[in-house]
């Protein structure tokens, strides 16, 4: 399917979304993507993609040796804390991204480990790891945070949310693409691996996209 006809078959779809009830509130714009003649089990996937336009300000934690002052900080010394699930778990939850200075590593992984795999948000080498903690590499790193999405792929679809039903067409579009070049330069058959795309918001039935 050449790049523009997805484009044009986007368009049509977010034309076709916004003549749906409005709602109270600025609903999520998701992207599904239905794979085909894909074993999810055998190739689990786990990627970032770089998108064009932000979607929201991500809350964003470091695992520190030390303190500072532009990053909300979990020291070392904060580690017994969390000795409990609950906690763990309202950590979590609080949170859409972690980071870890490298020699904290270790020590996350073995306190943080069982909550923060399970909900993909373990600081990882790809987009996450620091080795030098300065405020030049934190201000980077959080940049670079606030414009990817990490995918995994785990099973027979992937959801995400892809923009936000204020932002325009071609911005929604222009995330859109990037994600499912991104997830097709991945998949180990390319296109032949996807069945379609799906583009939804929050409360409204997806508009199928069909691949040509």
């Amino acid at each position: 399917m050449e790049q523009n006809e997805l484009q044009k078959d986007l368009e049509n779809a977010l034309v076709e979304l916004r003549k749906t009830e409005e709602r109270k509130f600025d609903q999520t714009t998701d992207l599904i993507i239905n794979l085909q003649k894909f074993d999810p089990k055998k190739n689990q996937l786990s990627i970032f993609v770089n998108i064009p336009f932000r979607i929201k300000d991500k809350k964003i934690c470091a695992f520190l040796e030390t303190k500072h002052k532009s990053i909300e900080t979990i020291t070392p010394n904060d580690f017994k804390n969390y000795s409990d699930k609950k906690a763990l778990k309202k950590l979590v939850k609080k949170f859409d991204f972690f980071i870890a200075q490298a020699s904290v590593m270790p020590k996350v992984a073995s306190v943080f480990g069982k909550v923060l795999g399970p909900a993909g948000k373990m600081p990882s080498p790809q987009l996450g790891i620091l080795m030098d903690v300065n405020d030049k590499n934190i201000e980077d790193i959080k940049k670079k945070i606030e414009n990817s999405l990490k995918i995994r792929i785990k099973e027979g679809s992937v959801k995400l949310a892809i923009g936000k039903q204020s932002m325009k067409n071609e911005e929604i579009i222009e995330n859109t693409i990037a994600v499912y070049n991104a997830v097709m330069k991945e998949l180990p058959k390319g296109k032949e691996n996807i069945k379609n795309l799906e583009l939804k918001f929050t409360m409204t039935k997806p508009q199928k996209i069909r691949l040509k």
